[in-house]
Parts: C-alpha cells; sequence; structure tokens
C-alpha cells in the first residue's frame, strides 16, 4: 500500500535530487531537498483537505488528480505561476520575464516579492472562505463543540461567510495595507481588488462544483429509490463511502480542488526566495514536495483516515483559517515560513490526538453516534 502510493513520489525525490546534484552540486542538492522538506511542512493540511474532497470522486478523476494535477501543481503553480506574475507586475512579455528570472535573479526576485500583497489578499480570502464555510455549518461530528455549536447556529444565516470575509478584507485594507513590507507604497487599492478577485473565483468554482455534485446526489437518490439496501450499500451507502462524482461534476470540484493548491502553494513560493532565487531550484524543490503532498491525499482517501480519525478535519480547516490570516498579516509583517509551517502541523496534531483519544473510548473508530461525538468531544 505505502509503495504503491508512494512509489512516484519515492521516484521523483530520487531522480530530482540525482539531477540537483549534477546541474548545482552539493549545495543545488541542499536548496532542492529543503525546499521539499518546506512544501510538505507548509502543506499538510492541503493533504487532508484535498483528501476530504478527492473521496468524493471515482477512480478515473483520482487518476486525473495525480497526474494531470501533478504537472499543473509543479509546472504551473512552482514555475509558470511566478513568471506570469512578474510578467504582469513588470508589464513585459512572457519571454522577457523568463529571460530576466534566468539572466538577472535578484531583479526577478524583487518583482515577485513586491507582488505579494496582491498574492497574499487573493489566497488569504480565498483560503478564509473555506474556512468559514466549514465553520459554519452544522455538523454531525464536532471537534471544539464549544466553539462550532454557535458558531453552526449563527451560521444558518447563508451569506455570513462572505460578510466576514468582506469585512477582514475591508480591516486588512485599512491596516495592513498602506503600511506593505513589499513593494512599497500604499497597497490598499492592489489589496482590495485582489481580495475580491479571491472571493468571487471561490464562489464561482465552489458554488458550480457544488451545483453539479448536488444534482448527481440527487439523481442517485432517485435511481436508489426501492432498491434493496444491499445493492444500496454496495453501490456507495456503506460507512466511509465515496460518492464516486464523474462528469461535469467531477470536472470543476477537479478545479476547485487546483484552486486551493494555487491558494496553498503561494506562501511556500514566495517564502522559498528566502532559500534561493533561480526558478529551477525552486520548482524542482517544490515540485518534490507537492508531489509527495499528491501521493499523501490519495493515502489518507484509501485508508479511509478521515472515516476513522474525525476530527482531523476539523483541525486542517483550522489550519487553514490560521494560514488566511497569516498570509493577510503578511502583506505588513514578516512571518517566518516555520512558523507557518509549524501552526498547521500543531493543529492537526491536535485534532489527530483528540480523534485517536474518542477512539479508544468507544472501543474503535467510528463506534459512537454523532449525537455522542457532539457531547463526548472537545479540546
Amino acid at each position: 500500500m505505502l509503495l504503491k502510493t508512494f512509489g512516484w513520489s519515492f521516484a521523483i525525490t530520487v531522480l530530482g535530487l540525482g539531477l540537483a546534484g549534477v546541474l548545482w552540486g552539493w549545495q543545488g542538492l541542499a536548496i532542492v531537498g529543503i525546499l521539499s522538506i518546506l512544501e510538505i511542512s507548509l502543506s499538510f493540511d492541503n493533504a487532508v483537505i484535498n483528501a476530504g474532497i478527492l473521496r468524493k470522486m471515482n477512480a478515473f478523476w483520482q487518476k486525473i488528480f495525480l497526474t494531470v494535477g501533478i504537472l499543473v501543481a509543479v509546472f504551473g503553480m512552482r514555475l509558470v505561476f511566478p513568471v506570469v506574475i512578474v510578467a504582469i507586475t513588470a508589464k513585459m512579455g512572457p519571454i522577457e520575464a523568463v529571460q530576466l528570472a534566468i539572466n538577472n535573479k535578484a531583479h526577478y526576485e524583487e518583482l515577485v516579492t513586491s507582488a505579494h500583497p496582491a498574492i497574499a489578499a487573493f489566497g488569504g480570502i480565498f483560503l478564509l472562505m473555506i474556512f468559514l464555510d466549514f465553520i459554519f455549518e452544522d455538523r454531525d461530528y464536532k471537534w471544539l463543540s464549544w466553539i462550532e455549536k454557535p458558531l453552526a447556529r449563527i451560521g444558518k444565516l447563508d451569506t455570513l461567510s462572505i460578510i466576514v470575509a468582506l469585512v477582514v478584507l475591508l480591516v486588512s485594507a485599512m491596516t495592513v495595507a498602506p503600511h506593505a513590507a513589499h513593494g512599497g507604497g500604499d497597497k490598499t487599492t492592489t489589496v482590495l481588488l485582489s481580495g475580491i478577485a479571491g472571493l468571487i473565483t471561490y464562489l464561482v468554482v465552489g458554488g458550480i462544483s457544488g451545483y453539479f455534485e448536488g444534482r448527481l446526489e440527487d439523481d442517485d437518490e432517485e435511481a436508489e429509490d426501492g432498491a434493496e439496501p444491499a445493492a444500496a450499500e454496495k453501490k456507495g451507502g456503506g460507512v466511509g463511502a465515496t460518492v464516486g462524482l464523474a462528469g461535469k461534476a467531477a470536472f470543476f470540484m477537479f478545479l476547485y480542488l487546483e484552486v486551493i493548491d494555487a491558494s496553498f502553494s503561494f506562501d511556500g513560493v514566495i517564502g522559498a526566495f528566502a532559500i534561493t532565487n533561480d526558478i529551477f531550484e525552486m520548482a524542482l524543490g517544490l515540485g518534490i514536495g507537492a508531489m509527495y503532498i499528491r501521493s499523501l491525499t490519495v493515502f489518507l482517501v484509501r485508508k479511509g483516515t478521515l472515516d476513522d480519525y474525525v476530527y482531523l478535519e476539523h483541525g486542517a480547516h483550522y489550519a487553514i483559517g490560521a494560514l488566511a490570516v497569516i498570509l493577510l498579516a503578511t502583506i505588513r509583517y514578516e512571518i517566518n515560513e516555520v512558523v507557518t509551517g509549524l501552526v498547521g502541523i500543531v493543529l492537526i496534531g491536535l485534532s489527530f490526538g483528540s480523534s485517536v483519544l474518542r477512539n479508544r473510548r468507544e472501543g474503535k473508530p467510528g463506534a459512537e453516534s454523532p449525537a455522542q461525538s457532539e457531547v463526548s468531544s472537545g479540546v
């Protein structure tokens, strides 16, 4: 199971580190290795969130996520995205931007870093919406029930998450944007426009994927009316079964996953400049890390980890909320990537520990009812 899931990641690691050693020597090998670890530590919560979505998709789209998705993640976000940012910021053509990245690495780094307020606002608001929609939903299992119960009650107002996100964006525009640490000058307009773009992206992609998912589930329910319980169980009615999304529903869910991955990668790409300004070292190191996150996502799905450890998704979403706040704060303040990574690891670790304790109390994973979980949960 382990080798089957992580086999490609192991192979890419060996090839990538070997290539780094040949091209850049021991120093390049060390840089690529450090970048890989940085990406994994920053994106572990990404794997948990992805697994929660990917388990709804059928086997074909899970393979697409591991093949086409990894190409988008490695070459799109880790190599092409910084170049595109430079081209837009400096108002130059893509070929000029690539030449700049290769021949004038210091200026290239300066241009990418100057675009940080826009990147942080877009990614911060997008991730904040994921967190808010999760925390405002009334769920069967509650981890921090003293927080989640009242928030679920007020979350019955459909537009509450949008209102909160806009308030956060306005506060960010009035506090951190006028004193941006990167790019110089007042970035209020940039932050507002980028944040609104992040909000619109979330609403469009998430809304479309949710619409098709809902239609597919409705069709399944109609098709199963009058079916034998055993047949329904076989089709996907058991514990931990997947919905098996396909077609348009799976396609838009795939797009949603890619946008989530892009938002998670923003801090990694910007943080990588503290280690190197070589775009090829950066793409190789972050790409290896991204491959492990993809494999870990599939591993969590195949092992049914999220069904066995029911608070794990909660911890990952709290980590997303923390990352969103950190991203917005970095518009003005310098926050070390180690802090960002540790926050996510600690929150996920606590939620995992709570899940283990719950399972021990009940004797086996998933033994208690949702109502009992609300009484016994809490950290």
